[in-house]
C-alpha cells in the first residue's frame, strides 16, 4: 500500500476510535443522517453526522480510500472508514446495510443476498425491484439483525460508519466488511469505494460518466436563466426540513448549477422550519418528499396554512410531490438518474 494510503488509513483509524466512544445504536434515521441526533442543534456527537467536526470533510476523506489492487487481482486490501479489510476472492454473497449500498451494488449487476432497509421505507425500493432480486431482510439500518446476517454466509458486507460503527467488530467476524464514512452527499465517493471492494471500478466510473453526460444535457436544455428550487421534506414528529447543498439532492442540484433560496444555499445537510413558517420554503419550484407515513408528519398542517397557498411555486403550479425513495433515500447513481429525469420533466414542461 502507498504511503499516502497508509497515512489516510491512520487518519481513518483515529476517527474510528473517536467514533467508537460516541456511536449509539437504535436512533431513527431518515436517509442521510441519524435524525434523532442530527437534527439542527440536536447534539449528535458523531463526527461525520450533520454538524460534526468531520462532516464537511467526508467526501474528500472517502475519495482517498479504496484499493491499490489491479483489476482482477485477489486477494485485495481495501482501505475504508474503519481501517483496512482484506477480501480474499471476488465477492458472490453481498449484504448491504443501507439503500445507498443497495443502489450501488445493483447498478453494478449484483443481486445482494441481504438488505437492511430504512424504518420509513421497509420494503425493497420500487425503482430497484426489477434488478435487485430478493434480498433477505436483515433488520433495519438502525437495528441490524446480526444472526440473520450470519445465516446468509456473506463474503462481503457493505455499510457506513455513521450507521453502524458500533457493530463493525461483530460484522467483521461474520465477513469482510467495508464501511464508507456516511451516506448522502458523499454518494459518488461511496460508489467508487464499494466498487473497489467488488472489483467493479471501471463499471462504476462508466456509470458516473453517464450521469455527468445527463447533467450536461439537462444544463444545456435549461439554459443560463435557471429557476430557483426549494427542497422540502416532511418527517415524523413535526420535523420539516429544507435540504441544503451538503445532501444527496443538493449535490445533484449543484451539478446542474440550479440556484437555491438563500436559506438552502449553505454547506449543510438541511435547515429546519415549522408548519407555521412554511413561507420560508418559497422558490420558483418546490419539490416535496415525505418520510414514512404522511399522517405522522405536519404536511397537511403546513400545506393547509394560508402562507403555503401564497408561495410563488404554489400559485404558479410549480409545487410537486416527488418520490422520497429516490430523491431522499436513494443515495446512489440509479436514484440520481431517476431524479434527473424527474427534474427534466418538471422544469422543462
Amino acid at each position: 500500500m502507498s504511503a499516502s494510503r497508509r497515512g489516510t488509513a491512520a487518519a481513518a483509524l483515529a476517527l474510528a476510535a473517536a467514533l467508537s466512544l460516541t456511536a449509539c445504536g437504535g436512533s431513527s434515521s431518515s436517509g442521510e443522517e441519524t435524525s434523532a441526533g442530527a437534527s439542527a442543534g440536536a447534539g449528535d456527537k458523531k463526527a461525520v453526522a450533520q454538524g460534526g467536526e468531520d462532516f464537511s470533510k467526508a467526501a474528500e476523506q472517502t475519495a482517498a480510500m479504496g484499493t491499490d489492487a489491479k483489476p482482477g487481482e485477489w486477494p485485495r486490501t481495501v482501505e475504508h472508514a474503519m481501517g483496512e479489510t482484506e477480501i480474499k476472492a471476488q465477492p458472490r454473497r453481498v449484504v448491504v446495510l443501507d439503500v445507498g449500498e443497495l443502489d450501488n451494488v445493483v447498478s453494478l449487476g449484483i443481486k445482494p443476498v441481504g438488505l437492511a432497509p430504512t424504518e420509513g421505507s421497509p420494503e425493497l425500493p420500487s425503482y430497484l425491484k426489477k434488478d435487485a432480486g430478493s434480498p433477505a431482510n436483515v433488520g433495519t439500518i438502525n437495528n441490524l439483525n446480526l444472526e440473520a446476517i450470519a445465516a446468509l454466509k456473506p463474503d462481503l458486507i457493505l455499510g457506513s460508519q455513521l450507521r453502524a460503527a458500533d457493530k463493525y467488530d461483530e460484522l467483521s467476524q461474520i465477513a469482510p466488511t467495508v464501511f464508507s464514512l456516511r451516506p448522502g452527499f458523499t454518494w459518488k465517493e461511496n460508489y467508487l469505494l464499494n466498487a473497489a471492494a467488488l472489483d467493479k471500478t471501471a463499471e462504476a466510473k462508466a456509470q458516473l460518466a453517464e450521469y455527468d453526460e445527463k447533467v450536461a444535457a439537462l444544463k444545456a436544455k435549461l439554459g443560463a436563466d435557471k429557476p430557483t428550487v426549494s427542497m422540502v421534506r416532511y418527517l415524523p414528529d413535526g420535523v420539516i426540513r429544507l435540504y441544503a447543498k451538503a445532501s444527496f439532492i443538493g449535490t445533484i442540484l449543484k451539478d446542474l448549477e440550479i440556484p437555491r433560496p438563500k436559506n438552502q444555499d449553505i454547506e449543510d445537510l438541511a435547515t429546519e422550519i415549522s408548519a407555521e413558517n412554511i413561507d420560508q420554503a418559497d422558490a420558483d419550484y418546490i419539490f416535496t418528499g415525505v418520510y414514512g407515513d404522511p399522517k405522522a408528519t405536519d404536511k397537511s398542517t403546513a400545506q393547509g396554512n394560508p402562507l403555503w397557498k401564497n408561495l410563488n411555486a404554489v400559485k404558479t403550479g410549480h409545487a410537486y410531490d416527488v418520490p422520497d425513495e429516490t430523491w431522499y433515500l436513494g443515495l446512489g447513481v440509479t436514484a440520481a438518474d431517476e431524479v434527473l429525469t424527474d427534474l427534466e420533466n418538471h422544469l422543462t414542461e
